[in-house]
């Protein structure tokens, strides 16, 4: 017996023909979340990104480098190509790789030559001096406040203005110096006034 296939009815709704009608699409997402999940879906469904005068582009990452390509994705002819092009690629950078390596050996090899070939001299041959054009910097100690003095400046610079805590160590040493002042002894009169008299 004959059954009709099952046929969806979304005949009538249009679906992306690339990724920046799929990426139009997603920008209309009710929630970010929606909308970040729909991008990602982009990406998986287009490899390739509209140019401004028609056609598309197609960007390898591993080549770092961009392909014409005649759709959203590249057709099997394309990627074979792309493929042939990441093969070139990868042996060119082998190729370099080794030219620099086998350059730096050579580079070596050539120095170590120059310092066995020139004769060591000794410091006794007279009218020879070994002379450097390296130039010794001077090293100038800066000076250090006191411990007890920073000490205050990191105390002082912490402490809230007007607060009793931080302004009595101030105002006793203020009130020593008032002391000081007011109770010296009047100093004895010195031996040589006495030895005049």
């Amino acid at each position: 017996m004959l059954a009709p296939a099952r046929v969806d009815a979304q005949w009538w709704r249009s679906t992306p023909r690339d990724f920046e009608e799929c990426a139009d699409i997603a920008e209309k997402a009710k929630t970010k979340q929606e909308k970040t999940s729909q991008l990602a879906d982009c990406n998986a469904k287009f490899a390739g990104r509209r140019k401004v005068g028609g056609g598309y582009t197609y960007y390898d990452f591993l080549q770092d480098r961009s392909f014409d390509i005649s759709g959203p994705n590249p057709t099997p002819e394309e990627q074979k190509k792309i493929d042939q092009e990441y093969a070139r690629y990868l042996e060119k950078q082998r190729r370099e790789s080794m030219t620099a390596a086998l350059a730096l050996k050579q580079q070596q090899e050539a120095e170590a030559q120059v310092q066995a070939q020139q004769p060591m001299q000794s410091p006794a041959q007279p009218g020879i001096e070994k002379v450097t054009l390296r130039t010794e910097t001077v090293r100038v100690p800066v000076p250090v406040a006191s411990p007890v003095k920073q000490a205050e400046r990191i105390r002082a610079a912490k402490c809230a203005k007007d607060s009793f805590s931080c302004e009595w160590p101030r105002l006793s040493s203020s009130w020593n110096e008032f002391k000081k002042i007011f109770n010296s002894q009047p100093q004895a009169p010195s031996t040589k006034a006495k030895q005049r008299s």
